[in-house]
């Protein structure tokens, strides 16, 4: 498991992000409801005017799949330096402990991170692709 800070850390801002997502909608609303059409305009074409802010399915999607990317490439990189602690550990378990009996269950743990490893590496190659489809053209 992650260090205790960082796990901390990252519910902290996880916490922070929802507070700021509860608190922002709020002020938009009441700025929204506290505004009064001017005297040519008519509530329809008021209601029509605060319905473009609205974001589309693909637009919010655009927005959270870099944070989505990032936290996944994120798990790769904890991944990778799993992978060396744990060939780190082998060779000190098998070599200067000689504890024999404990090499073929640090390899079985070392061959499921590998394979998470793997794995992860694939998910992010097709995320960055959908991340790159999602992207207007520039």
């Amino acid at each position: 498991m992650g260090d205790p800070r960082n796990v901390a850390h990252a519910k902290k801002v996880s916490q922070e992000k929802h507070h700021k997502a509860e608190h922002g909608a709020g002020k938009k609303v009441q700025r929204t409801q506290g505004k009064q059409p001017p005297t040519g305009e008519s509530p329809a074409a008021n209601a029509a005017e605060a319905a473009k802010p609205q974001q589309t399915p693909d637009a919010a999607k655009l927005e959270k799949s870099p944070a989505a990317l990032a936290k996944l490439k994120e798990l790769e990189f904890h991944s990778r330096g799993n992978i060396e602690k744990l060939a780190e550990l082998s060779l000190t378990i098998e070599d200067e402990l000689k504890q024999k009996p404990f090499v073929g269950s640090i390899g079985d743990v070392y061959s499921a991170q590998e394979a998470f490893h793997s794995k992860i590496s694939a998910l992010i190659e097709a995320y960055q692709a959908e991340c790159d489809r999602l992207r207007p053209p520039a």
